[in-house]
């Protein structure tokens, strides 16, 4: 299908989109990177004082994979609401939730202050915080794509996965420059509260910038189509389980092996290793910021050669590096800490979450686009980010502090979410159908856009909007 015309209005709206989308993305990852990371440097003495260091670290990761859990159901919430009234609003509704428990997160007392009711607030925050960041992801990626010219969705999509590295790069950088500046104990005893704090500011530029935005595109030709879903969650669930499946098994090793990479190691390091937090927290910092350059390349890249063949090169890449990475932690040398966080996060994730965006969103029709790659994006992010932590901490701990289980762990999510990866025809182009190779069921004589087959890009069930 021809693409529609650039223009100046276009061009402009596009660069809104984008950064206001690329500002929620780096939102919801500022506050899970500072809240794993202060979950793996602090809040075992703050919130779980009574416990060992290594089961303090797993209850704070426990809270942690709280916000994990909720997500799922925020998706399901704000995908239906953005999926029937529109992006833009569900957008700041969930910015919102977002920025304001990061900041409540940094006012809330410790538990020698209030006792048990300490964590049990912070438990409570983090289910507030899962739910917007359940609806968050799917709307800013879908308003970049929705957006973009087909043949340029991978690059635009890409663009706002910068969020992801820009949202750990900040919040690591001011724990590893309050750290180093601040005399001896001040972090762990006061100065952590500081960057949950400081979130407010990101928050409030967010939520200015999404206010001047407009609503897709795509989604207001849907409306005035008559084209809007009375409950998008059904269709997604029972028309297309095939391919949430899928996509969520695709979906676990980028995010679970993201949290390996650097909340399992700066626990490994601090814990195990007992060596300073200050060389890993650099090494972090660095391998972010190589990988804010690498993810458009990367989205650049699946939109020239095919964004399966991209994310299943990156999902191998990292199945190879799991032995390297961890033999390159252990030697505690900050250039092996730089060397394995970069190959990992700026190689293996860049790659793939670099081709994920327009990959994952294209499975979906425009009528059940959010619910569907929301609920896509929260449990595969669920079952990957959410329990790695868990897993990897848990398996040090069945290893007597060494990585050796968690070898098995990382080239098995991996290769599992490759092969999910090489289904997933109908994401290579569904802007395009005439590009798509039809996926058959056995015994169906669809074809891509019919109804015969509920897999690929149809007439799904309709219902008349007024």
């Amino acid at each position: 299908m021809p693409e529609p015309a650039s223009t100046p209005e276009t061009r402009a709206s596009l660069r809104r989109v984008v950064t206001a989308s690329a500002l929620g993305t780096t939102v919801e990852y500022y506050d899970f990177t500072l809240y794993a990371t202060t979950a793996a440097l602090v809040f075992d003495d703050v919130f779980f004082p009574d416990a060992s260091p290594l089961v303090g670290t797993l209850a704070a990761f426990a809270t942690y994979f709280v916000g994990y859990a909720a997500r799922p159901l925020g998706g399901i919430i704000f995908g239906h609401f953005g999926d029937r009234i529109g992006r833009k609003n569900v957008l700041i509704t969930t910015m919102l939730m977002m920025g304001l428990g990061t900041f409540a997160i940094g006012l809330l007392p410790s538990y020698d202050s209030i006792g048990i009711a300490a964590p049990l607030l912070l438990v409570l925050i983090r289910l507030i915080q899962g739910l917007g960041m359940g609806g968050e992801y799917g709307g800013g990626v879908l308003m970049a794509l929705e957006y973009s010219p087909p043949s340029r969705q991978g690059f635009f999509t890409s663009l706002v996965h910068i969020g992801t590295p820009a949202g750990v790069l900040i919040p690591v950088g001011l724990v590893t420059v309050l750290d180093s500046t601040l005399p001896a104990g001040s972090y762990d005893s006061w100065a952590w509260r500081l960057p949950f704090l400081v979130s407010i500011l990101l928050v409030g530029v967010g939520v200015w910038i999404r206010l001047h935005v407009t609503e897709s595109p795509e989604f207001v030709k849907m409306r005035q189509d008559r084209e809007v879903q009375s409950l998008p969650v059904r269709e997604v669930f029972t028309r297309r389980t095939r391919t949430v499946v899928l996509s969520v098994l695709a979906k676990i090793a980028e995010s679970g092996l993201f949290n390996i990479y650097y909340v399992v190691a700066i626990t490994y390091v601090t814990t195990e290793l007992d060596l300073p937090k200050g060389p890993v927290l650099l090494a972090v910092l660095i391998a972010c910021a190589v990988e804010c350059l690498t993810l458009p390349v990367f989205g650049a890249l699946s939109d020239r050669i095919g964004r399966r063949k991209v994310y299943v090169a990156g999902a191998l890449f990292q199945a190879v590096l799991a032995l390297p990475f961890f033999l390159l932690i252990e030697t505690g040398e900050f250039w092996a800490y730089t060397l394995g966080m970069t190959l990992g996060l700026g190689i293996g994730h860049g790659a793939m979450y670099g081709a994920q965006g327009a990959l994952f969103s294209n499975l979906y029709p425009v009528n059940v686009r959010y619910t569907g790659l929301s609920v896509t994006q929260q449990i595969g992010a669920t079952l990957g980010g959410g329990l790695s932590p868990l897993i990897g901490t848990a398996l040090l701990s069945v290893g007597d502090g060494h990585w050796s289980w968690l070898i098995a762990y990382c080239v098995g999510v991996a290769v599992v979410s490759g092969l999910a990866a090489t289904r997933l025809r109908q994401g290579e182009a569904y802007a395009a159908p005439e590009a798509v190779t039809a996926e058959r069921r056995p015994g169906s004589t669809g074809t891509p856009g019919s109804a015969g087959n509920p897999e690929t890009p149809g007439n799904p069930e309709r219902t008349q909007v007024s």
